[in-house]
């Protein structure tokens, strides 16, 4: 919305330029980012650049008579960058400096601009970027919800969609390595999975990565989800306003001096005092397996309140030429809160249930500058999860208390130096203690259970990148060192990521990763914390919850011409560690302690095709998920419970003037259940199953439809309206089956539905 706003200014700048006095030799300056936003516009040209290239730098826009050959002659001249035309539609920004010496390059160039849609692009770096400010419209979205909006890419999908239940090639959520501005988060989730939590409107772009990663990022055996806030200090003010039948929020970017900024942005469900259809449809979604639905007949009457919240605040410092400070802050909150009267012993008795969600975090990032080839970083920050529940059951005059704490404090130094303009060398340190509780209290009978551990690791990690000269090749290699101390225990993780341009039209590249992670959630009962959001982290211990480890390796060849865009990357993943506790097991496996491993075999492609006005894409996944437990099924492997074989998605995008409408279709094939032996279901409370995961259910189709208009209410306040539908044609979808035994012994089965016909409007200002 800032840049925006500053494109207006421009804008207005330009109209008014006409009818200055001609006597008036006063130049009006603007951030260069600001300007480039310009020129991309006026010359349908993309600018590649570093933040920190043209952080500070001001600059007159050029005159709008200028040919682009001119408009770069006169950026060059007025900035001191180096500005190079790769072809019709790129331009690299790289700086210099008197001596020849280049300033540090993060070597993120764009191969595919408006992959999908506007805002989202892919890295020469192999990354897939998303930019909230200038995103476009997916199917089913209004806003750039961060989570929501990666389940558009190939590979990417929830099982039970949830964006708390993030499947990337098919591994489980908590293999997700989550960051919001260099923070490890352990929530995700709003509504208990089903809106993201974090505000996208401060957030300048995401990083999502499915291997080949960095050696700057540990954990995240599946995959990394880089949230990073603006870090420019901008001196432009900016606010925005928006409200939807779920949440209301703002932000506000307040310039303080010329060093000095604040970024603020807080979030506040509307549940809590009105119920929509929109809440009613995510009311059923979530709380349709929980203990709510679960009421003996000596239910009088019940009611809810839910609500949730989160607020963040970044202050930017910019001490000197070379020396900033950041510091940053965000909170997330749930609650919800069950009133229940029964009837016990011919007496009306009331009880009240509750469950709350929440996250805090603290960090602070000083980064130094020493010359125009070598920076340093230090960054400093303590990230907390706690998830409670109380639940009281009359019935039984039994209460249970259960909390699940997760601490982290985390230190980082890294260093970058610039070789030169084509190669870059980093390495750093990083030192990580992760403390987790679980507390379960039940007065009836009397029980107390308390387990505290944490872990300390500390990692050492070096890479180097290289870009050649006129694009064609990229190179990222390097190795990271963990060191666990509880275990004693060093892993070693070797990454790569390699690019290479063919011809005009064909690339082709090869990523490979080595990972680890000691930390993963898991379920004791399929009820606990009321059934709502029962995983708990927990802390590898080497035995039952072992160290979880991963290897994975993925050849790329694409295809970019003539706005036609063909992606074809197979790949295989192999994670071992994982324990039956953490897969959510509702078989003859539910309540069996065992470790184990799986692998993905498969395939991503994606066929996007854009015109002038219209995109549409092709997106499709076949991948084949197995487990393997020497302890379990005779050590036979069987499939994954995340083993969704194939998933294709068939969407389309349409821009005329201000109005955005966007259509697709989301189709993949069913899970895998456990269904009982048909000859002998069960013996008595005992259900007899048979082989595990023999079944899939039918196959998922959804429908989602969206459309956004953009007007101006004055000179000084851009907005935008929209309405979407999630499941548009009301299809049900059964998500996960299991199967339980009711009083007359005879064995049920319990399905879980998808989300039903699930509209949604929105209404926003920007100032």
């Amino acid at each position: 919305m800032v840049k925006r706003l500053c494109l207006f200014l421009l804008i207005l700048f330009y109209l008014g330029l006409g009818n200055s006095v001609a006597q008036d030799t006063t130049k009006t300056v603007f951030p260069l980012s600001k300007v480039l936003e310009l020129i991309e516009i006026r010359y349908n040209v993309s600018f590649s650049y570093a933040d920190d290239q043209i952080d500070n730098i001001t600059i007159e826009a050029p005159d709008s008579n200028f040919s682009l050959e001119e408009a770069i002659r006169f950026l060059r001249d007025k900035t001191d960058l180096q500005f190079t035309i790769l072809n019709d539609r790129f331009i690299a920004i790289r700086g210099r400096s008197d001596d020849g010496s280049f300033k540090i390059q993060s070597l993120e160039e764009v191969v595919i601009t408006n992959y999908l849609t506007t805002g989202i692009s892919k890295k020469l770096t192999n990354t897939i970027t998303i930019e909230p400010q200038k995103f476009g419209i997916l199917p089913g979205l209004l806003e750039p919800d961060v989570l929501q909006t990666i389940q558009a890419l190939p590979g990417v999908l929830s099982v039970d969609e949830l964006t708390s239940n993030i499947n990337i090639r098919g591994g489980t959520h908590d293999e997700n390595l989550i960051l919001w501005d260099g923070i490890k988060m352990y929530q995700s989730g709003h509504f208990f999975g089903m809106i993201s939590a974090f505000n996208p409107y401060l957030t300048k772009k995401i990083d999502v990565a499915k291997n080949g990663t960095s050696v700057y990022y540990g954990d995240g055996v599946s995959g990394v989800i880089d949230m990073q806030n603006s870090n420019e200090l901008d001196q432009t003010f900016g606010a925005g306003l928006g409200i939807n039948l779920i949440n209301a929020d703002g932000y506000i970017k307040i310039p303080l001096s010329k060093k000095i900024e604040m970024q603020l942005s807080a979030r506040k469900s509307i549940t809590d005092i009105v119920n929509s259809p929109t809440y009613d449809q995510y009311f059923e979604r979530i709380f349709e397996d929980s203990n709510f639905n679960n009421n003996s007949g000596s239910v009088l009457s019940n009611s809810e309140r839910f609500n949730f919240y989160d607020t963040s605040a970044k202050l930017l410092y910019d001490i000197s030429k070379t020396d900033q400070l950041r510091v940053n802050f965000i909170s997330i909150f749930n609650d919800l809160n069950y009133s229940e009267t029964s009837l016990a012993n011919s007496v009306s008795q009331e009880s009240d249930s509750d469950l709350t969600q929440s996250s805090l975090a603290f960090g602070a990032k000083y980064s130094k500058y020493w010359n125009k080839s070598f920076r340093t970083s230090l960054q400093v920050y303590y990230s907390t999860y706690d998830l409670k529940g109380i639940n009281l059951d009359l019935s039984n005059s039994q209460r249970l208390l259960q909390e699940n704490e997760v601490e982290d404090l985390g230190v980082r130094f890294n260093m970058t130096r610039a070789l030169d303009e084509r190669l870059n060398i980093s390495a750093g340190y990083q030192f990580n203690e992760v403390g987790v509780s679980n507390l379960e209290v039940v007065n009836l009978p009397n029980f107390r259970s308390l387990s505290k551990d944490f872990t300390r690791t500390h990692a050492i990690y070096g890479e180097a990148e290289f870009t050649s000269k006129n694009k064609t090749t990229y190179a990222r290699i390097g190795l990271r060192t963990n060191f666990i101390e509880q275990f004693s225990l060093f892993y070693t993780e070797p990454r790569l990521a390699f690019s290479q341009k063919l011809n005009d039209s064909w690339r082709m590249e090869i990523l490979g990763e080595f990972k680890s992670q000691s930390i993963s959630q898991v379920i004791d009962l399929q009820q606990d914390f009321l059934g709502i959001e029962k995983r708990r982290w927990l802390q590898s211990n080497g035995e039952e919850i072992p160290l979880i480890e991963s290897q994975q390796f993925s050849v790329g060849l694409h295809y970019n011409k003539k706005k036609l865009l063909i992606s074809v990357e197979p790949f295989i993943k192999n994670v071992d560690g994982i324990s039956t506790r953490s897969q959510g097991f509702q078989n003859q496996f539910q309540f069996v302690t065992a470790s184990g491993k799986y692998q993905v075999a498969g395939i991503d492609v994606l066929v996007n095709k854009q015109f002038q006005n219209f995109s549409t894409w092709l997106s499709y996944s076949y991948s084949k998920n197995e487990y393997e437990f020497e302890d379990l099924n005779d050590a036979i492997p069987f499939p994954n419970n995340n083993d969704i074989r194939h998933s294709a998605t068939f969407a389309g995008t349409y821009n005329y003037d201000n109005l955005k409408i966007a259509l697709g279709v989301n189709w993949h094939s069913g899970k895998p259940v456990t269904p009982p032996l048909a000859s002998n279901p069960n013996i008595g409370t005992l259900i007899n199953y048979d082989e595990p995961n023999s079944e899939s259910l039918s196959d998922y189709l959804r429908t989602d439809l969206s459309a956004t208009y953009s007007f101006k209410m004055n000179k000084n306040i851009d907005a935008l309206a929209g309405v979407s539908i999630l499941n548009l044609f009301d299809r049900e979808n059964i998500i996960n089956r299991y199967y339980t035994v009711n009083s007359d012994d005879e064995v049920i089965p319990i399905e879980n539905q998808s989300l039903g016909f699930t509209p949604n409007i929105n209404f926003r200002v920007r100032f």
